[in-house]
């Protein structure tokens, strides 16, 4: 099997990797690439986007010394997540009762001399790490808006 794999790809320290997989795949729409259930990993996609998620304790977990890894997990990061509509991922975390990090927002980056516009919410999986989906809205120029 010859998988396309992105450059970096994230692998996540989670606390159960079947409660884990239900959130990614059944609420969010990641699919499973391939997995080793007796280690408790499983490779993860969804439209391009690619992440491993590792039970911690099951299989190898990477960890500092000393350091507990408890929950929320993956503080100080986010996961930007490219889709092409947010509107479905919304109603499948409203449909399943989970508050939201952020509430959907329309923010504008800026990049030189123009802003990328992107439409976006935060959801923090069931081990706490954040994920911030967005999808595209346009790019204007910086320094002359419409």
């Amino acid at each position: 099997m010859n998988l396309p794999c992105n450059a970096l790809i994230p692998e996540l320290a989670v606390t159960s990797c079947d409660t884990s997989l239900k959130f990614y795949c059944d609420i969010l729409g990641f699919t499973v690439t391939y997995a080793r259930k007796d280690e408790g990993f499983a490779f993860l996609e969804r439209d391009g986007a690619q992440l491993m998620i590792d039970e911690i304790a099951k299989g190898r977990t990477w960890t500092h010394a000393g350091v507990s890894l408890e929950k929320p997990l993956g503080l100080g990061i986010n996961l930007q997540i490219k889709v092409e509509s947010i509107a479905p991922l919304l109603n499948a975390i409203e449909k399943h009762n989970i508050t939201l990090f952020l509430s959907p927002e329309e923010k504008w980056y800026r990049r030189g001399d123009e802003e990328i516009g992107h439409r976006q919410f935060i959801v923090a999986d069931p081990d706490g790490y954040l994920l911030r989906f967005y999808e595209y809205i346009s790019i204007k120029d910086y320094k002359n808006p419409v």
